[in-house]
């Protein structure tokens, strides 16, 4: 998983959404006589293939295309990193059943890439074909960073996005095997923890000075550490990397300031780039390395709506705009636009939300902090790993992260989505944070 993204300080502050299309939902006539003919999704992951799913439940009978570059059916990707990694399924978490997707419900495209929005015409140009839209949701999300050093063309580094990526990947993840992990993020510590649940040897290589550390700070960051040294894993923080060796395939990462590390599978998690260039290309507005959406997820083309990793959303409850590339986000959002899609005018004014499992530690996240600039107040024992962090902005609990502790889900959700303010001995000296 990558971190939530800060706003861009330099948008338009949400107030501006707020003179239109928010929280203004229109009467049953209005949306009748609005409502689209045909809709076409580009993008066949969770937040296209949750919002088609949400389409046909909403009563939505008209056309519907998804343009999918994916050969499987939407799915969820968390359990790529987790448990389809460690050899606990084969199949990920699918978004609807197959019959929906075989059967005459949606038209699914597949192992096709979409090439042109033709905004006058409304047509979306994909694989020697047109499709017509009344409506158009884009949500191609991103693609994994790769790293542009020498060497990276040798077999056996890999990137984690895909359903074939990870089972790909775990066939290499055997006892004995030894692994690199590059960048010390979500996606890299997951990856590190499901490798040593395989038995394999692993290093992890990251340039700053913690794992997470731009999403949790330094203190919650150096328990992530401490727990993957535990499990025997050999932390290279502090360190970069400037390239890759071997004669065909992998043998060793090239540390910078000298030295290696042997490998013979390389795991490359560094962040991802979003997938714009359609949108950029018919022109609509882009903000925050995404596409600039409003309250409701509408682009700068009324007709025009985008959700997930590549929606930059003027959202109602933070100034600027906030880009999320996260799981609960991007299913959240493809529910939610479903409505919208087909003539509402309703604020997606969710609070971020993502969790993460490594060896014994489970947690959750909910809400947006800087750890560099809110202030943290923990609740429990950062040492036992269980724990409750809250990032606290202006007196109110601006992010809250529950470790090895289930009870209180529900109080820290209401805490962050309140802003009520609280103090230090309310949050620490309670056992529920209420």
């Amino acid at each position: 998983m990558n971190s939530v993204l800060p706003a861009d300080p330099a948008a338009p502050s949400h107030a501006v959404a707020r003179r239109y299309r928010l929280n203004r939902p229109r009467n049953n006539d209005d949306m009748a006589t609005t409502a689209p003919l045909r809709i076409v999704i580009i993008g066949g992951s969770l937040a296209g293939g949750s919002a088609a799913v949400a389409l046909r439940e909403q009563g939505f009978d008209g056309s519907l295309t998804v343009i999918s570059q994916e050969p499987h059916r939407p799915y969820e990707r968390p359990p790529l990193s987790k448990a389809l990694l460690q050899g606990q399924t084969d199949e990920p978490d699918w978004v609807g059943d197959a019959a929906f997707w075989s059967g005459p419900t949606v038209q699914m495209v597949s192992r096709t890439v979409a090439t042109r929005i033709d905004r006058p015409a409304k047509l979306v140009a994909a694989g020697g074909a047109d499709y017509p839209y009344d409506r158009l949701l884009i949500a191609t999300g991103s693609t994994p960073r790769r790293l542009d050093l020498p060497g990276a063309e040798l077999e056996g580094i890999f990137t984690l996005r895909t359903l074939d990526d990870a089972l790909a990947l775990r066939h290499r993840l055997t006892d004995g095997a030894r692994i690199a992990v590059v960048g010390a993020g979500w996606i890299g510590c997951e990856v590190a923890a499901s490798a040593r649940h395989h038995g394999a040897s692993v290093t992890m290589v990251d340039p700053l000075s913690q794992p997470l550390v731009r999403v949790v700070g330094e203190q919650v960051g150096e328990v992530f550490a401490a727990l993957h040294r535990d499990h025997e894993v050999d932390l290279r923080l502090d360190t970069g990397v400037v390239g890759f060796a071997g004669q065909g395939s992998v043998s060793s990462v090239q540390l910078a300031g000298g030295g290696s590390v042997d490998a013979d599978t390389v795991v490359v998690g560094v962040g991802v780039i979003t997938n714009i260039a359609l949108a950029d290309a018919c022109g609509l507005d882009l903000a925050n390395g995404g596409i600039a959406v409003d309250a409701t997820l509408a682009t700068s083309d009324p007709d025009i709506y985008a959700v997930g990793d590549v929606a930059a959303h003027d959202h109602p409850h933070y100034p600027g705009r906030v880009r999320v590339e996260h799981w609960a986000n991007a299913q959240e959002q493809g529910r939610h636009v479903a409505a919208n899609l087909l003539g509402g005018e309703v604020a997606y004014e969710a609070r971020p939300f993502f969790f993460s499992d490594q060896y014994d530690l489970g947690c959750e996240y909910r809400g947006l902090a800087d750890p560099n600039t809110d202030r943290l107040v923990v609740r429990g024992d950062l040492a036992a790993r269980e724990f409750t962090a809250f990032w606290l902005r202006d007196g109110h609990v601006a992010a809250a992260m529950n470790v090895n502790q289930w009870d209180d889900g529900d109080a820290l959700s209401e805490l962050v989505e309140s802003g009520r303010p609280v103090t230090d001995e309310e949050l620490v000296g309670t056992s529920q944070a209420t």
